[in-house]
């Protein structure tokens, strides 16, 4: 019969908008606001999977996200299948289809569950004694048999389908969590007229309200209260209410991460809804309104499907119209289960309770419940369930006189167990905040905040209603920068309870299996045994046993194992500590994370303003950083070394052009730019010029090169920085470092400016003819306009900075212009040239063209562990500068050791073989192997104007050894090669100066 244990009448669901989807095959009906776990348990399913090491029969625990046990496969549709998704969180919806995990080759039928008869060989720590020995199985026997058994659920096969957004927010109070006091914290905040964010977890905002229906606020009825809140939150333009929003992580300086469900739960979705969407919100204040968990009790076969959380219990019944069972025992040591059974057995089910604590701890709460008809154990112990598949009784046994009596079974079918309450403490000390121990709640609670931070409600230890709702309202006002107050009246809360590690037993401890970890099988004697061994770090018994590591990350069992812990060691808790809350709060898909950033947008393709052209003209491209550059232009018939060498040629006896625009530049401008600058590079900047450029090298903190470019001052307060195309982001990273952290007191202010120019770069002995027509406002002389200056003017009528640079050794001019203007100033350049031969060229050409003035390239004659005195670099350095980065560090005595590589060019024995870049050098190919390898080659190219191919390469010592003759590995062996000077070619350096 569909939905036996659906209530005739309440929940929220609704009942008028009928829903159907499968597990394991099976049907299953249910309701529009039902989640996965409310509809099984409506159709009477509790078995619904097996756990991690035992594969022990596992039902339904809780009805939130501390979930431990209830993991399900889901399948929306073509390429959308989830593992490890919790059945209490998923929300049901038509055509979902539910898998069990973790079983073979059925749920009801699983082999792996001869893992539980040989549980005593499985205990705590027995991979690390059991897979040592012989060492020749690990490869064979025993890494395979681990890999096979890792994990829950099985990955995805194919790629995920679904979009997934990121937006970054602002406000000036972020609440996270939207219960009582989360809802009291956002009317107080909203009210001050400041921007507030609300999160919460769950698709409707009002927590434990959703499912407290006598409850009273303000002589209202708690869903009419709950409702008024929410619909002023609303009409507020100044709030943003988020639900299906889990905030999952805490940073610094309070950026707070969060995760919104946006399309899983609707079968409606319009095409090109995302799935998901990370909220990366910065707040000037955070209120925490988290709530806290429910802890299970730690008795003897306390796994069994069917046994529950008590509060779940009751969230099932009253927010859900479901049953969990038809006779449910109450387990507990505090006063919250007493509602809960009261709740069960107004909803017509049969009811009993048991207390661990006897009838005069219990306080009013036992009479109240007998007088509703509930027959009430106080002073009873809790020594096993029965059942397999599912619980079918609960064993008790009374406690007198310290010790056990006797037994006695409860007929059930299902079992609310209730170890009292801890706070969801996570958020804030992700915060870094100081978490304090709380006796008389035996919890911790938060302490000092490390942040802009509150804590409110449960989440701060406060459980009374009306205490919680005042909790938040302050916490909202102060967040606002408000003292306003306001006190609420409420329902009395039923709060409360005797702190339970593991229940007493009848039966021999070393056999009881009293389950800690409901998802990875740690039981009260694993953390003893542990103990025993050795063990009394909690971060140490932690993983040892493997307890609060499952993915509900202890949010059921970590107070629990701390007290067991405690007790073993005869300490305080509190001296016993916690283990480290980290992100995420609960598990994060990794499309989310993702986000758009897939297919193009994860590796994005930047394109110049002259891309088009260059296609257009055949060009062939090569990637560099996330750019697109022309590599070279192949004319019909050509290949690339010959499409190469007509390029070059072209540049040294005529005029090329060549597309720089992907060259990193950035503005350094102010009163303290020169400073700024005299401080980062290693050479002098203070009596530069303006209108003058200089090659500037820049340094790590350790003395090795970081980058290099040709820098123009542009005035007594601005400077045109150039970096190579692959470190413009880290250059600029690298500076705004030095100046926020070191350097704060320099007034100084720095602006990347690389899509802003477009750069052309006219190379060769014809360019200042190509250009000089087509230039206004600059005098394009060698007396007015020398090799290494700067020029403000116009270029076809744009704005143009003109610089006479060159890196191919030759006459020459680097043209920026407005990227806009960058595809029309190069045509009509192109035009102006072709009375000259004027030829396009590309990274290929223009690394030939460089190699052979022995010009370096940072990354390619740099490794990350090169110096300016490797690279032959050493007379830049101003050694009269007070200091640089870097400088402290070049006097390191292994930076100026002998036997460090160095800069040197290759000369091969055969002209025409060209050396691969990255062989080895060595100064004997006949000396026995290991061979000692001097260093290797950086760069390798034909030449067209030495008519011979030209390397350079870092070798140990090399500028002693020029002349010398020394050998290179190649595909066949070994061949020779001279020492000599890196310039092949123009070494007096008169062809830059036409």
């Amino acid at each position: 019969m569909a939905q036996a244990f659906r209530l005739p009448m309440g929940g929220r669901i609704d009942r008028s908008k009928p829903i159907r989807f499968t597990f394991d095959g099976r049907m299953i009906d249910g309701f529009t606001g039902d989640t996965v776990a409310s509809a099984l348990l409506a159709n009477g399913v509790h078995l619904v999977g097996r756990s991690f090491k035992y594969h022990r029969p596992r039902g339904i625990l809780s009805h939130g996200s501390d979930e431990p046990s209830a993991l399900l496969s889901v399948d929306r549709g073509p390429g959308r299948v989830d593992p490890n998704n919790r059945a209490s969180v998923v929300e049901a919806r038509d055509g979902l289809k539910i898998v069990s995990q973790n079983r073979w080759p059925s749920l009801a039928f699983d082999v792996g569950a001869v893992n539980d008869l040989l549980s005593p060989v499985f205990v705590a720590g027995f991979y690390y004694k059991t897979f040592m020995w012989p060492r020749s199985f690990w490869d064979k026997v025993y890494e395979p048999v681990i890999r096979a058994a890792a994990g829950l659920g099985v990955a995805p096969q194919v790629a995920d389908p679904d979009r997934y957004a990121n937006r970054h927010a602002h406000c000036d109070v972020l609440v996270v969590g939207a219960g009582p006091a989360g809802l009291a914290a956002a009317l107080a905040a909203a009210e001050t007229g400041k921007r507030v964010i609300v999160a919460d977890e769950q698709a409707e905002p009002g927590g434990a309200l959703l499912h407290q229906p006598d409850a009273l606020i303000d002589g209202r009825g708690a869903e009419a209260w709950r409702a008024a809140a929410i619909g002023e939150l609303d009409a507020r333009e100044n709030v943003v209410l988020l639900p299906r929003t889990t905030v999952f992580g805490y940073y610094n300086h309070n950026h707070v991460a969060m995760v919104e469900r946006v399309a899983d739960h609707r079968s409606d979705a319009p095409a090109g809804t995302p799935r998901e969407r990370l909220w990366q919100v910065r707040a000037a204040e955070v209120v925490l309104a988290t709530g806290s968990h429910e802890r299970p009790l730690v008795f003897a076969d306390n796994d069994r499907p069917g046994v529950m959380l008590a509060e779940s219990v009751r969230v099932f019944i009253n927010r859900y119209g479901v049953a969990p069972g038809r006779r449910t025992v109450f387990a507990t040591s505090g006063a919250s289960a007493y509602v809960a059974a009261a709740d069960a057995k107004a909803a017509g089910i049969d009811v009993a309770l048991v207390d661990i604590r006897e009838e005069r701890e219990c306080g009013p709460e036992a009479a109240w419940l007998r007088a509703a008809g509930v027959d009430v154990l106080t002073g009873h112990t809790i020594v096993g369930t029965q059942g397999r598949k599912r619980v079918e009784g609960l064993v008790v046994a009374p406690l007198s006189n310290g010790g056990v009596g006797a037994r006695r079974v409860i007929a059930c079918d299902c079992v609310g167990m209730s170890g009292g309450w801890t706070p969801a403490v996570h958020l804030f000390s992700q915060s870094r905040g100081k978490l304090a121990f709380d006796a008389a709640l035996d919890a911790f609670v938060p302490g000092v905040s490390a942040q802009a931070e509150r804590s409110a409600g449960a989440a701060s230890g406060i459980y009374d209603l009306a205490a919680c709702l005042d909790s938040g309202f302050t916490a909202g006002t102060r967040a606002a920068g408000s003292s306003a107050r306001r006190t609420f009246a409420a329902s009395e809360t039923r709060i409360g309870f005797k702190p339970a590690r593991a229940l007493p037993t009848d039966a021999n401890p070393a056999k009881v299996r009293a389950f800690v970890d409901f998802q990875n099988d740690v039981t009260a004697k694993d953390l003893k045994l542990a103990m025993r061994e050795g063990f009394e770090s909690i971060e140490h018994v932690k993983r040892y046993t493997t307890t609060g590591m499952a993915t509900d990350q202890g949010k059921t069992s970590n107070m629990n194992a701390l007290g067991i812990v405690a007790e073993g060691l005869g300490r305080p808790l509190p001296s016993v500590g916690t283990t480290t809350f980290r992100p995420p709060y609960t598990p994060v898909t990794f499309g989310a994370l993702v986000g758009p950033a897939r297919h193009a947008l994860f590796d994005p393709i930047r394109t110049t303003p002259i891309h088009e052209w260059a296609a257009e003209h055949g060009a062939t491209f090569e990637n560099v950083a996330l750019w697109r550059r022309a590599w070279y232009f192949p004319r019909p018939g050509e290949d690339r070394q010959t499409a190469v060498a007509r390029e070059c040629r072209a540049v040294r006896e005529g005029v090329g052009v060549f597309d720089g625009s992907t060259l990193g530049k950035i503005e350094v401008v102010g009163p303290d730019a020169a400073e700024f600058m005299n401080r980062l590079y290693v050479n002098a900047w203070i009596k530069l010029g303006v209108g003058r450029c200089r090659y500037g090298l820049m340094l790590k903190e350790d003395g090795y090169i970081l980058d290099d470019g040709v820098v123009a001052r542009l005035a007594d307060d601005r400077f045109h920085v150039t970096t190579t195309t692959g470190r413009a982001p880290r250059v600029l990273a690298h500076m705004e470092d030095y100046l926020q952290t070191e350097w704060p007191e320099l007034d100084v202010f720095l602006t990347s400016t690389t899509e802003q120019w477009a750069v052309i770069a006219v190379q060769g002995p014809k360019a200042r003819e190509t250009i000089a027509g087509l230039v206004a406002g600059i005098d394009l002389s060698n007396e007015a306009f020398p090799h290494m200056s700067v020029r403000e003017g116009h270029i076809c009528g744009a704005p143009c900075r003109l610089f006479r640079v060159s890196f191919t050794g030759d006459l020459g001019y680097e043209i920026n212009v407005p990227s806009d203007y960058g595809r029309a100033v190069w045509e009509a350049v192109v035009e102006a040239g072709a009375p000259f031969g004027i030829t396009p060229y590309g990274t290929e050409t223009m690394h030939v063209l460089r190699a052979e003035k022995g010009y370096i390239i940072v990354g390619q004659e740099t490794d990350g562990t090169v110096t300016p005195d490797d690279v032959g670099l050493a007379g830049m350095i101003a050694r009269a500068k007070p200091d640089f980065v870097g400088k402290r560090s070049l006097a390191r005595p292994d930076l100026l050791a002998a036997g460090r590589k160095q800069l040197v060019g290759l000369a091969t024995s055969d002209p025409s073989l060209v050396l691969d870049e990255g062989a080895q050098i060595v100064a004997d190919p006949n000396q026995p192997i290991p061979m000692t390898m001097l260093g290797h080659v950086t760069s390798s190219y034909f030449s067209p104007s030495c008519g011979r191919s030209i390397a350079m390469a870092l070798v140990a010592d090399g500028r002693a050894l020029t002349g010398r003759t020394l050998h290179v590995t190649t595909p066949d062996g070994f061949t020779a090669v001279t020492v000599r000077e890196p310039v092949f070619f123009d070494p007096d350096g008169s062809r830059v100066n036409a």
